[in-house]
């Protein structure tokens, strides 16, 4: 067996780039959706994973209008997008409450450290419902939530309740507007790095606005 060599092109198609959303697709398809989403939301490891523009960029290929040869259908990429990000952030909050707050101390890494503190304050400030929700929208943030939140016992229902109906939100909300602009735009791919961020910087829209809200009423308040 000759194996190709590792400046050969046959060695360069078998790379995957782990930050690039076209990459992931072109590797794993509609399946490695599920797994990637699933390793961003529930387990620590996975919080470098491009969750935002790998969403995104599979509507884009389901509306079949990009220069990549690679084709998703919609409804499986819909199905595959929810099925990991929903379980993925069951696991997390599980895993959170079986191993506790030692599950957090031994990660080293300075952006776990700093997205666990993130997602406490968001907890602390808006409460179960909206910090469960909106930590969807935000990178690092969405990963180290889940845990903490099982480490902090919020209770099981809630959780359940809130994480299902951000998800959705989350996955649903990216697949459909790629799927919409890949639609209604020839070769859209083309242009698809200030797309995507763009649609980080919308996706931060909703947390802006409630941190507004928030300190419009602490100022009230005071």
């Amino acid at each position: 067996m000759i194996l190709p060599h590792p400046a050969s092109p046959q060695a360069a198609d078998l790379a995957v780039n782990l930050l690039d959303a076209q990459s992931l697709l072109a590797a794993f398809g509609t399946f490695g959706i599920a797994i990637i989403l699933f390793a961003e939301t529930g387990l620590l490891i996975g919080f470098f994973l491009p969750g935002d523009s790998l969403l995104f960029t599979a509507g884009l290929l389901c509306a079949g209008s990009a220069t990549t040869p690679t084709h998703l259908s919609l409804p499986w990429v819909l199905t595959a997008s929810a099925a990991g990000a929903l379980a993925g952030a069951q696991s997390g909050h599980l895993l959170g409450r079986r191993a506790g707050s030692a599950f957090l101390t031994r990660v080293k890494s300075p952006k776990i450290r700093d997205g666990a503190i993130r997602a406490g304050e968001i907890l602390q400030r808006y409460g179960y419902a909206k910090a469960i929700v909106l930590a969807r929208f935000l990178p690092i943030v969405r990963t180290v939530l889940n845990p903490l939140a099982g480490i902090l016992d919020v209770p099981a229902r809630t959780f359940a309740l809130w994480q299902i109906l951000g998800g959705l939100l989350w996955t649903i909300g990216l697949v459909l507007g790629g799927y919409a602009l890949g639609a209604s735009v020839p070769n859209v791919d083309r242009y698809l790095l200030p797309i995507i961020a763009l649609i980080v910087v919308i996706s931060l829209i909703p947390v802006g606005l409630e941190l507004l809200r928030s300190r419009r009423t602490r100022q009230e308040s005071a």
